[in-house]
């Protein structure tokens, strides 16, 4: 199965949760500092919320499209290269929480998107904390920064 990935930048994650909780009547997939995650069914969406500067409106962060597994990541790799795509290939990344083997390609505009599985949890612990602090201990920080792209993702709160 595969869905599209949009990730917003939000000021008060709390109050996007509590929105789009409502709005899609699911809660959330996964809820850890600074981040929080919906698998929404129909439409089939995997909504990506990161904790961004306080005041700020909410924006896209980047795109993506979660697939079923690394089989289908490569694919989408030779795929992309093959239509004349710069590529970046992440393989094994700890980002989102998660552990994700992922393609970066750029659109026209610069916006980022992804080619994306997971292939494992990362601080399960962690779940249903909120405490800002605790969002550095989550990744490598550069999960959400393809090259060139100018995303200003947080550190381990990504994807």
């Amino acid at each position: 199965m595969s869905r599209v990935q949009l990730a917003l930048r939000v000021a008060d994650l709390d109050a996007a949760v509590d929105f789009y909780s409502r709005l899609f009547d699911t809660p959330p997939a996964k809820r850890r500092p600074g981040y929080a995650n919906f698998a929404i069914a129909e439409p089939p969406l995997k909504l990506v919320l990161l904790e961004g500067t306080a005041g700020e409106p909410t924006r896209m962060d980047h795109l993506g499209v979660e697939v079923g597994s690394t089989d289908e990541v490569t694919a989408a790799t030779g795929r992309l290269t093959d239509a004349g795509l710069a590529t970046r290939v992440e393989d094994g990344t700890t980002c989102c929480y998660a552990v994700q083997d992922k393609v970066w390609v750029s659109g026209p505009g610069g916006e980022p998107w992804e080619v994306y599985t997971v292939t494992g949890d990362a601080r399960p612990d962690l779940e249903g904390e909120t405490a800002a602090e605790l969002s550095a201990v989550a990744g490598d920080g550069a999960c959400c920064t393809p090259e060139g792209s100018g995303t200003d993702a947080r550190v381990g709160v990504c994807c």
